[in-house]
């Protein structure tokens, strides 16, 4: 025979259990090239730089996502 729980746990003791599944707020830091929010430890979005070097050049990439791609 399996081990069964001998009485229903309280809604209390429920929610004491779940107290800890919530969410937390994004940490979000400012870009120091461009003063934008970011994300801490990731390349800015919005001008391609990160830890003060460019990382990313943000205008070829706008062109390439506006350029028409080729149907295959």
């Amino acid at each position: 025979m399996t081990p069964l729980p001998k009485r229903k746990h309280s809604k209390g003791r429920r929610n004491r259990r779940r107290a800890h599944y919530n969410l937390k707020p994004t940490t979000l830091e400012m870009c120091g090239q461009c003063k934008e929010l970011k994300l801490p430890h990731r390349v800015c979005p919005t001008c391609g730089t990160y830890n003060g070097r460019q990382v990313i050049n943000v205008q070829a990439r706008e062109e390439r996502k506006n350029r028409p791609s080729a149907q295959q």
